[in-house]
């Protein structure tokens, strides 16, 4: 059998497993496509058309989020890796597994600086600084080289993004016989002794704490099991939600950004902190204050001693570590502390709900609504807004992988194609958009993708008037507005421009039955919610 390197990389991609790619073809990305349209030579794989080479990363991200899996996109060198790169920069903040296959011009002109068609004159450092691994194939036997480091690194390391480059001339090139995927090695499990002393430390503490993030999302039998026979309190960040149901009463959810939550961390005796960062953009303050020991277990190296270095450091993988770790908790007896847990939990979580803002308390009241109309297993696709905001610490999420928000990277325009990836990533689970007026603007014309997709998408459009939370920051500062007070379109007439149902509802009422029928749809249903509305008080 004889092919294509273009056809020959996508039956390789076919082979770890990716089923679906996103992008825009293009004249650089032709021997790419001659694997995607179904010929004898072409792999098992669904090609998803954007409309913006930023949407197909978003979607890709996407895909990632809802599932853990590889999301991919496929586009063209130059324009399409620069549109593509703020889903690497966020997925690489997010640490989620993207791969980003691009054209790149022909290889004997990498670096000449001739001016040729797309041209960067060397492509891989535009995305070296947002990505695991940048890579540029210079023969056709370079790719199946790469694709095994890109997946290794899914598959055994903190993932984040990889991007290879195959230039024009080498997706040309002819290949004999059917390249294959090697095995792909495990991940590292902790050094002998590391885990028994860090349940000591547990047993000892009479106010431990557990803070958990997205590098949890696969150990919520272990996780659970530690929280019960700890009597901690737990903390999550934002990609953390669920891991822990959020109404569990031990758990504070998404909420270090809350005030409240950062004093009572700050009288913990004890913190684990598993697979999270402890990152600014969760809390919004420069250093949490956390006085007592630190345990971290992560599977990042880098993380054990950085900003907050580790009384205790654990390197592996947060799964079988927490099994682990409940086993040997097991015979501890913290019926004292969890009773002082489950209080302090309820304490202020009611002082939450006390201290909102006015703009908060009206995102609770309609976030209240949204839960009780949702089936349970629904997921929450977020842009960067202020109901996406209040939502991190005030809507509770069952499971991991429910909640999509990019507190990291925190770009804006992610929650329509995210959403996107993940319904067809997830076909059978409700997906639901929640964006601003602001941020939808950015990705809008990716409506039309879903509308083309067919699918059932509640789109709730969340319009305050602008960018609002710059205006916010701006009011607090005396800074005269500048660049945040843009007119919206008619945001109803817009979606059904493009194909979609939409609907301003004037009631709680109007609002459960347009967002019942979207649930069963057969095309996307923008929801337009004012904050100003009377009924949201």
């Amino acid at each position: 059998m004889s092919m294509t390197c273009g056809e020959a990389t996508m039956r390789l991609l076919a082979q770890y497993g990716v089923t679906t790619v996103f992008g825009i073809p293009g004249v650089h990305t032709l021997d790419l496509c001659r694997g995607l349209t179904g010929g004898g030579n072409s792999g098992a794989i669904r090609h998803v058309q954007a409309r913006n080479e930023q949407g197909a990363g978003f979607m890709a991200e996407g895909w990632a989020r809802a599932t853990g899996e590889v999301g991919v996109a496929v586009v063209i060198s130059g324009p399409g890796v620069t549109n593509a790169a703020t889903a690497l920069g966020q997925c690489y903040a997010d640490s989620l597994p993207m791969l980003l296959i691009s054209a790149e011009p022909a290889s004997h002109t990498i670096g000449k600086g001739w001016g040729v068609l797309h041209e960067i004159t060397e492509q891989k450092k535009v995305t070296e600084p947002l990505t695991a691994l940048s890579a540029t194939a210079y023969r056709a036997s370079d790719v199946p080289e790469l694709l095994a480091q890109a997946f290794s690194i899914f598959s055994s390391q903190r993932p984040r993004p990889v991007h290879i480059s195959l230039p024009l001339d080498v997706q040309a090139e002819i290949v004999k016989g059917d390249w294959q995927p090697v095995r792909l090695p495990e991940r590292p499990e902790p050094a002998a002794g590391k885990l028994p002393t860090a349940a000591a430390m547990l047993k000892e503490a009479t106010r431990p704490v557990i803070m958990i993030g997205g590098g949890a999302a696969e150990g919520t039998g272990g996780l659970a099991k530690a929280v019960e026979r700890s009597g901690a309190v737990v903390i999550s960040s934002t990609a953390g939600k669920g891991i822990l149901p959020d109404d569990h009463p031990q758990h504070l959810s998404g909420s270090t950004v809350r005030k409240e939550v950062r004093d009572y961390l700050a009288t913990a005796d004890v913190v684990l902190a598993v697979g999270t960062e402890l990152a600014e953009t969760d809390s919004f303050v420069e250093r949490m204050d956390i006085n007592g020991d630190l345990i971290r277990l992560d599977l990042d190296p880098h993380k054990i001693n950085d900003f907050y270095p580790a009384t205790l450091g654990i390197i592996g993988d947060a799964a079988p570590s927490m099994d682990d770790l409940a086993a040997y908790l097991a015979d501890h007896d913290c019926r004292a502390v969890k009773a002082a847990s489950v209080a302090a939990v309820a304490r202020i979580r009611a002082e939450i709900r006390e201290n909102l803002t006015q703009s908060e308390a009206k995102h609770v009241k309609f976030l209240d609504i949204l839960r009780d109309a949702a089936p349970a297993e629904t997921v929450f696709s977020g842009d960067a807004c202020q109901l996406v905001y209040t939502g991190a610490f005030a809507f509770d999420l069952p499971k991991p992988r429910q909640w999509f928000y990019p507190a990291g990277y925190c770009a804006l325009g992610n929650a329509l194609p995210n959403g996107i990836g993940a319904k067809l990533a997830r076909p059978k689970t409700p997906v639901v958009v929640l964006a601003g007026d602001g941020g939808f603007m950015f990705t809008m014309p990716e409506l039309m993708v879903a509308a083309e997709l067919g699918v059932s998408l509640p789109i709730i459009l969340w319009e305050n008037g602008g960018l609002k939370q710059i205006q916010d920051d701006m009011d607090s500062r005396d800074i005269p507005r500048v660049g945040v007070e843009g007119i919206n379109p008619d945001f109803v007439a817009l979606a059904k421009a493009c194909h979609c149902e939409a609907i301003q509802p004037d009631s709680e009422k109007a609002f459960r039955n347009a967002f019942a029928s979207a649930l069963k749809a057969e095309r996307p249903t923008v929801i337009v919610i004012r904050e100003d509305a009377e009924w949201l008080g």
